[in-house]
């Protein structure tokens, strides 16, 4: 006997083939989700671990910069130590200076010259005189600057001819004003000191080997 399915079988397996893609797009839709909280997930951990690591930096910076502020604290203390060290230490040498004055002026003013004032202001003396002629005020000048270990630069502010003295015993001469440094020692001492960097790394080991 044969038998005759008249049932829809076509609208059936259409049916059931729309139903398994439905499906399929559901657990897609699932699977793809699950990825995304999944790398959303990653994402927020790996960003959490970066935070982490900038404070870690932010804090240890934090730290550096309070230490360079207590260094550079240090520092100026240090500096003002050392000024008022220096301070005292000129002070000290400066009460040598007008006894070198006098003895560097005997020693330089050439004859012919007649100081007739004198005037220190910090480090610069400041010489008033007659002179016979603008010959020995140049002298005057060259023996300041090249001959003198406590004397330099020399600036010649003013000379003029003038006259000194009323009737027979006038005599015409140069008023002249000259303006001069004197050195302190510590500034002597440094003219005079070797340059051990020039000289070789012989000479360096030398003078290092001498200390005490």
């Amino acid at each position: 006997m044969v038998r005759i399915n008249l049932l829809p079988h076509r609208e059936e397996k259409r049916r059931q083939r729309k139903a398994a893609f439905v499906r399929l797009l559901v657990l897609a839709g699932l699977i793809g989700l699950g990825l995304q909280i999944a790398y959303a997930g990653f994402i927020a951990a790996q960003i959490a671990n970066q935070n982490q690591r900038n404070g870690f930096i932010k804090a240890e910076n934090d730290k550096l910069d309070a230490q360079i502020k207590e260094i550079a604290t240090l520092k100026q203390e240090i500096d003002g130590l050392k000024a008022r060290q220096q301070a005292v230490e000129d002070l000290q040498s400066d009460r040598n200076q007008p006894v070198y004055l006098m003895d560097e002026l005997v020693k330089q003013v050439p004859e012919g010259i007649y100081l007739r004032s004198l005037k220190q202001e910090n480090q610069r003396v400041i010489l008033a005189g007659y002179a016979q002629s603008n010959e020995r005020v140049s002298e005057l000048l060259r023996n300041l600057s090249n001959h003198s270990p406590w004397l330099e630069r020399p600036d010649l502010i003013e000379i003029r001819s003038t006259a000194v003295g009323q009737g027979k015993d006038s005599k015409r001469v140069f008023d002249f004003t000259v303006n001069v440094g004197i050195k302190r020692p510590r500034d002597k001492d440094k003219e005079g000191a070797p340059d051990i960097s020039a000289a070789g790394p012989k000479v360096a080991a030398v003078a290092a080997s001498k200390k005490p």
